[in-house]
């Protein structure tokens, strides 16, 4: 049966009163957070952090650093004890429902049922969070529209591809209208044209006033979209800064120069350190207190006229490993 033309069979449930929130209160404030499990494995170990409204936020940390327990704590789907977490001002614990519904989360793992239709997960989805159902309809046509599934809608979730099944995924997030939206490894699988377009709609709807928190692995994705950055490492925040700022730490840095011509067998600039990689391709060491400007002039003095220029690798990988060795060698 088509999205149209479906009634609820029960009435829908009232949406939880909207509830102000705290003026200027950060979308996440977490405060000497501490989760132990059962089998003794002590995931958190006092961890702190704000996340500011607006932002778009980087949590990055190794597998097994308290990523996971750390998300699912302010989801509520981790129970606690010791610590306090708010989002935009709403205590998760005192507040649950003014909390939760402010969140929406695109867990790693594809979480729903792969024999229901595609529509009907997003959908259904709104029910949770109270929305009457015409509400939750519309805004299901609107994201799946969105994200190209509209013709889909009607297939089971199972026979979709990967790459809409992550686009499912965060449609079934967003239909409530979340103000801050928790992605666990959203592009994990996808192409990278789709990577492009949901970093393209990701920055659209942080533009219009919705907070994300990202995790990833391709810390390129972090470097581009995020503002701020977390590092968790052992249960611990080793980093806690603005992108910017711990992207400045780095003493040097590798870039990939590209020649119009053929380059000169013999080819050196005082000050920097270079090595040919191919007939048009330069590896150059840049220290940092020095730039590219004064290399690309002396370059061009030589006769060498550089047409693109590239990191050799991503600057936040080098450094992510640089930061967690430094910090958690011995532990």
């Amino acid at each position: 049966m088509r999205l149209e033309a479906r009634r609820p069979c029960t009435k829908p449930a009232p949406a939880p009163a909207r509830e102000a929130d705290a003026t200027g209160a950060p979308a996440l404030s977490v405060r000497d957070l501490r989760k132990t499990y059962a089998n003794g494995v002590a995931a958190l170990h006092g961890v702190s952090l704000d996340v500011p409204a607006r932002d778009f936020f980087a949590l990055l940390g190794p597998n097994g650093a308290g990523k996971s327990t750390l998300i699912g704590i302010i989801a509520s789907l981790v129970t606690f004890r010791d610590g306090a977490v708010e989002v935009f001002g709403h205590d998760i614990v005192r507040a649950y429902a003014r909390a939760r519904q402010r969140i929406g989360l695109v867990p790693q793992e594809f979480n729903f049922n792969r024999f229901m239709p595609v529509a009907e997960i997003v959908a259904s989805q709104g029910g949770y969070y109270g929305m009457p159902y015409a509400a939750a309809r519309a805004s299901t046509r609107r994201l799946l529209q969105r994200f190209g599934l509209w013709a889909r809608r009607d297939a089971e979730a199972g026979d979709l591809s990967g790459g809409m099944k992550r686009r499912l995924m965060l449609a079934r997030a967003l239909v409530h209208g979340p103000k801050l939206l928790i992605l666990d490894e959203p592009t994990a699988g996808v192409d990278l044209q789709t990577r492009r377009h949901l970093w393209d709609y990701l920055e659209e709807i942080n533009a219009a006033g919705t907070t994300i928190i990202l995790t990833t692995h391709y810390l390129e994705e972090a470097e581009r979209l995020c503002r701020n950055i977390a590092i968790i490492n052992h249960g611990g925040i080793c980093v806690h800064a603005a992108m910017a700022e711990v992207l400045a730490r780095l003493d040097t840095e590798e870039l990939l120069l590209f020649a119009q011509e053929p380059l000169p067998a013999e080819l050196s600039v005082p000050g920097y350190a270079l090595r040919r990689i191919d007939a048009r391709t330069l590896e150059a060491a840049i220290e940092k207190d020095r730039g590219v400007g004064p290399l690309l002039a002396a370059l061009e003095e030589r006769g060498v006229r550089i047409l693109g220029v590239r990191n050799k690798s991503n600057r936040l990988e080098t450094l992510f490993l640089q930061l967690v060795g430094e910090k958690f060698e011995d532990s």
